[in-house]
């Protein structure tokens, strides 16, 4: 495993959405409708860089989660999956 250092534009714009957005964008409350607004142009933006629709465009929390997605978006009823460790 490794680890590539994020792009200071990166850096950046996590940052300035860290400390300006507070609220959990699934919450109904204005901190968190102002969050999802944040969510949606971010899906937009990467969306545009991809050239695909912001509807194809997943967040998720991690690597484990990301590969879990990719793995079972992928399987169907009486497939079978093998991995291996590492």
């Amino acid at each position: 495993m490794f680890s590539v250092p994020a792009r200071r534009e990166v850096l950046e714009a996590m940052h300035a959405s860290l400390a300006g957005v507070p609220g959990n964008a699934s919450s109904a409350h204005a901190r968190g409708r102002e969050a999802s607004a944040a969510l949606q142009r971010a899906r937009g933006e990467v969306a545009r860089l991809l050239g695909a629709s912001p509807g194809e465009i997943v967040f998720t929390s991690g690597g484990t989660e990301s590969d879990n997605l990719a793995i079972l978006g992928l399987v169907r009823p009486g497939d079978h999956v093998i991995t291996s460790a590492g």
